[in-house]
C-alpha cells in the first residue's frame, strides 16, 4: 500500500456514499482548513470488530456541538456507516479516521451558512499517528506549550485546530531524539503527551491527572476499568511534574498508541514493571471481546446521539 495516504486503493464513506479513495475530495477554500473547525476520532478494528465504537461515534457528535454545530447524522448512522465502510475495505485490523467539518460556501471567521461534511477512511496501518512500544519504554522529553485553559479553548473537544500545539512538539521531540513530548496544563500540572493519556503507578496504585480540559480518552477509561477488575485503586487527581520521581512506571495510552511503556523522561528513568505490563495484556484481550463495540467504561458519551 502506498505510503502517500492521497493515492491508494480502497473506500472511503463521504457523505452518505462509498467512494472510490482516490475520488474524495475537499475544495482549498474549506472553512475547516482555514480556520480549524473539523472534529475527527481515531479508531480501532480488531478482529474486525471496531473498539468502542458507539463511545467514538459519541465523542464526535459531542465534538461538533461544543463547536456549536450538528452533524446530520445519528450516531447509529455513524456507527453503521463505519462497520459499512471497514467491510467495504476487507479489514479485520487496522486504523478508522472519521471527520467531520464544515464547507467552502462561506469563507471568514464566522462559519454560519456552510454546509457539516463527513467522511470516515479506515485502513491497516496507524503509521505515525502515535508513539510504538520500544523494549525497554520510550523516550519523552517535557513540552514547552502547555494545554490551554477551560476559558480559553473547548478541551473536551476533540478538534483539529487544538493539536496545533501538539503537532509542535511532536515535531520538536522527533527532531530532538525523543518518541514523544510530555505536556503540562494552564497551571503548570501534568496533562497529557501530545497524542495520548499518562499513567503513573505510585505506592502500588495507578495515578492520572485529573481531567479538567482536555480528552477523558476513551482508551483511559478503558485502562481505569481493567485496573479496577485487578483490584487496584485508580486517582484522578491533580498532577504536579515534581512528583514523576516518586513513580515507579509510566505508561501512556490511547487508540493509536495503546498502552506504551514510557522508558525515560529526559533525566528521569522508568521501568516497565509489573503493572504496566498487566494492563498491556488485558487491553489485548479486552479489545478482542464480542461486545467490545459498545461504550464500555466510556458511560459519559452514553447520552449522546
Amino acid at each position: 500500500m502506498s505510503a502517500n495516504m492521497e493515492d491508494r486503493d480502497g473506500f472511503i464513506w463521504f457523505d452518505g456514499e462509498l467512494l472510490p479513495w482516490r475520488e474524495v475530495k475537499a475544495h482549498v477554500l474549506t472553512h475547516a482548513l482555514h480556520y480549524g473547525s473539523a472534529v475527527f476520532e481515531g479508531e480501532r478494528i480488531y478482529d474486525g470488530r471496531v473498539f468502542r465504537l458507539a463511545a467514538h461515534s459519541a465523542r464526535l457528535k459531542n465534538s461538533a456541538r461544543l463547536l456549536d454545530y450538528d452533524l446530520p447524522w445519528s450516531r447509529t448512522e455513524i456507527e453503521d456507516a463505519t462497520r459499512a465502510v471497514v467491510k467495504a475495505n476487507n479489514l479485520t485490523s487496522g486504523y478508522i479516521r472519521p471527520i467531520a467539518w464544515r464547507g467552502s460556501e462561506v469563507l471568514g471567521v464566522s462559519a454560519i451558512g456552510t454546509t457539516v461534511h463527513l467522511a470516515i477512511a479506515p485502513w491497516a496501518q496507524e503509521g505515525r499517528l502515535s508513539v510504538q512500544v520500544k523494549p525497554g519504554g520510550i523516550n519523552v522529553t517535557m513540552a514547552k506549550y502547555r494545554r490551554p485553559g477551560p476559558d480559553m479553548a473547548p478541551g473536551g473537544a476533540k478538534v483539529a485546530g487544538l493539536y496545533v500545539i501538539c503537532g509542535i512538539e511532536k515535531d520538536r521531540a522527533l527532531k530532538a531524539g525523543f518518541d514523544d513530548a510530555l505536556m503540562l496544563d494552564w497551571q503548570g500540572r501534568l496533562a497529557e503527551s501530545t497524542g495520548a493519556n499518562i499513567f503513573l503507578a505510585m505506592g502500588g496504585k495507578l495515578v492520572t491527572p485529573k481531567v479538567e480540559n482536555f480528552l477523558d480518552g476513551i482508551t483511559r477509561r478503558a485502562v481505569m476499568g481493567m485496573a479496577d477488575k485487578r483490584g487496584w485503586s485508580v486517582e484522578e487527581r491533580a498532577v504536579m511534574p515534581e512528583e514523576l520521581d516518586d513513580a515507579s512506571e509510566v505508561f501512556l495510552c490511547g487508540t493509536a498508541a495503546e498502552l506504551v511503556p514510557v522508558g525515560a523522561i529526559d533525566d528521569r528513568r522508568f521501568q516497565v514493571g509489573p503493572m504496566t505490563r498487566a494492563l498491556m495484556e488485558d487491553f489485548q484481550t479486552l479489545v478482542r471481546r464480542p461486545d467490545s463495540e459498545g461504550f464500555g467504561e466510556s458511560s459519559h458519551f452514553a447520552t449522546v446521539d
